[in-house]
C-alpha cells in the first residue's frame, strides 16, 4: 500500500515499524514548532527518568547497604565520593544491559520479570515481621541474576508464552531463595520492630508476637476491607486509562464503559473508608 507522493502509505510504515510509530507519527503530522517542543519534552523525561534511577539506586546501594553492612563510621565526604563511583558503576553496567536488548519491549520484559521476583517481598514485608534487610538484597540479587540469565534461554512457543515462563521461573526461584534467607539470618531487633509497629501500626495478622508487647494500640484486623479496596483502587487506575485510550481511538461504547466501571470502583472506595472513618487513616498515617 503505497501513498502518492511515493513510499509505503503511512499507515502501513507505521505498521511495519510499531516500536518507532510514535516518532514517525510525531515527524508526519506535527508542524515544526510543536515538533521541537515534543523533541524536547522526550529528552527531559528521559534524562529526569536516568537521573532518577542512577540517584535511586546509587541511595539503596550506599545508604542501605555499604553504609549499613561495611563501612559504618565514614564521613560524610566519602559516603558521597563512594556515591560518585556506583553511580559510574551503574551507568557502565545499565549502558551493557542496554546494549544486549534487542528491542523496548525486551527491556519491559526484563524489568517486569524483576519486579516479579521482588514484588513479593516488598509487599510482604509490611504484613510480616519476620522479613529483614537481608531477605529484600537476596530478593534482588536472585532476581536480577535469574532475570538476565534467562534472557538467553530459548525457551519454546509465542512471545507471550516464553515471557510468562521466564516471569513464572523467575518469581518462583527469588521466592525461594528470600524464604530461605529469611529463616538462616537473624530478626531484626525487637526494639526495631516495635518502633516499626508502633510508627505503622499494620495489620496484626503476620505482627501478633510484636502486637503483644504493645497493648496500647488497638489491634487492625481489616485485610478484607484493604483487599478490596485495592481491587477497586485497579478497577479505577486501569478503567481511566483505557477508557482514554478508548476514546482517543473513536470507541465510545467501550471508552464510557470503561470510566462507567471506573467511576463505579471510585464511589466504592470512597464509601469504604467514609464507613470506616477517615480519621482513623489520617492518625495512623
Amino acid at each position: 500500500m503505497y501513498s502518492p507522493h511515493g513510499g509505503l502509505h503511512p499507515s502501513a510504515a507505521y505498521a511495519a515499524n510499531p516500536q518507532q510509530g510514535y516518532v514517525m507519527v510525531l515527524r508526519d503530522y506535527l508542524p515544526p514548532a510543536l515538533r521541537g517542543l515534543m523533541v524536547a519534552s522526550f529528552l527531559a523525561a528521559y534524562m529526569s527518568t536516568i537521573g532518577t534511577q542512577l540517584n535511586w539506586g546509587t541511595s539503596y546501594l550506599v545508604n542501605d547497604f555499604y553504609r549499613r553492612f561495611w563501612v559504618r563510621s565514614g564521613s560524610e565526604k566519602h559516603y558521597v565520593f563512594v556515591s560518585k563511583i556506583i553511580t559510574v558503576i551503574l551507568v557502565l553496567a545499565s549502558g551493557y544491559v542496554a546494549s544486549q536488548l534487542t528491542s523496548i519491549s525486551a527491556g519491559w520484559e526484563l524489568v517486569l520479570n524483576l519486579g516479579a521476583g521482588t514484588g513479593a517481598v516488598y509487599i510482604l514485608r509490611w504484613f510480616w515481621w519476620c522479613i529483614n534487610a537481608w531477605s529484600e538484597i537476596s530478593a534482588m540479587i536472585v532476581a536480577a541474576v535469574v532475570a538476565l540469565g534467562l534472557s538467553h534461554v530459548a525457551f519454546t512457543g509465542n512471545n507471550a508464552v516464553v515471557f510468562a515462563k521466564s516471569t513464572l521461573i523467575t518469581a518462583g526461584i527469588t521466592t525461594i531463595a528470600w524464604l530461605v534467607a529469611t529463616f538462616v539470618t537473624p530478626a531484626e531487633k525487637e526494639s526495631t520492630l516495635l518502633h516499626f509497629y508502633r510508627g505503622v501500626h499494620p495489620a496484626v495478622y503476620g505482627w501478633e508476637r510484636i502486637a503483644k508487647q504493645a497493648p496500647e494500640l488497638p489491634e487492625v484486623r481489616d485485610f478484607a476491607a484493604n483487599a478490596f479496596d485495592t481491587a477497586m483502587g485497579c478497577v479505577l487506575v486501569y478503567g481511566t486509562l483505557f477508557g482514554l485510550g478508548k476514546f482517543i481511538f473513536g470507541n465510545w461504547i467501550a471508552g464510557t464503559v470503561l470510566f462507567v466501571l471506573a467511576a463505579v470502583a471510585g464511589y466504592l472506595i470512597w464509601w469504604d473508608l467514609s464507613r470506616r472513618g477517615w480519621r482513623r487513616y489520617q492518625a495512623r498515617r
